[in-house]
This record gives C-alpha cells, structure tokens and sequence, in this order.
C-alpha cells in the first residue's frame, strides 16, 4: 500500500471511499467490508448486489488537474487488490457468486462532487 501525501490526503481519501460508498448504495450495493485488509493489503471498498461481489478500489482526487481520478491505478495496485480480493474470497465467498473488480473515481473541487464508477474495471492476470 502506497502511503497518501500527508494527513490532508488520507482525509481526503477516506472522505473518497465515504462518497463512493454512498453512490454504491443508492444503486442497490451493499457494502460488506470498508477498508478490508489482509496483511499489508488493503480493499477500498467490498460491496455486492444480488450474486455479484464487487472489490472496489477508490481513487480521489481535490483538483482539476492532473487527469482523473482513475489515472494512478497502476498494474501494481490492480495485482494488490487481487491478491487482497483472493484472500477475502477464501474467507467470505459463496458458491454461485460472480467476483468482479471495480474502480470508482471521486473529484471533490469545493462543494462540487464528480463521481465515475468503471464496473468490472480489470480482470486478474
């Protein structure tokens, strides 16, 4: 895990991962895990709706500039979440269940919020 620039990041993060948890469920997600970590990894957001489980990384971002949001999930992170993913599907998965990678990107400029869910963003390997 990739540590945020300072404590203003990780607020601004985590505030991140609270938006995007909202949007998730008022789309019918509920969320069953927030900040899932196994060891040194960690999964933004677990979420599922019907027999769909969803491992969503969450990226925020407070400026205009510098692309968006989703630009920073790098190969690195995408294997770290998988590998995190796996750990929790040994503990909490079901059978009949379809796994599913997701990325949410969150802009908060001001009081102006831009949320881009990407679902099945990648798949492993």
């Amino acid at each position: 895990m990739r540590p945020r620039t300072g404590r203003n990041g990780w607020v601004h993060g985590r505030r991140g991962e609270a938006i995007a948890a909202a949007h998730l469920r008022s789309r019918g997600w509920t969320v069953l895990a927030r900040n899932y970590r196994a060891g040194s990894m960690e999964i933004d957001l677990v979420v599922r709706r019907g027999r769909v489980v969803a491992f969503v990384e969450v990226k925020t971002r407070t400026t205009s500039s510098g692309g968006t949001p989703l630009e920073p999930i790098g190969r690195s992170k995408r294997r770290t979440v998988v590998s995190a993913a796996r750990r929790w599907i040994h503990e909490h998965g079901r059978a009949g269940t379809t796994y599913r990678f997701d990325a949410v990107g969150v802009r908060i400029i001001g009081e102006e919020v831009e949320i881009q869910h990407i679902p099945d963003a990648w798949r492993p390997g």
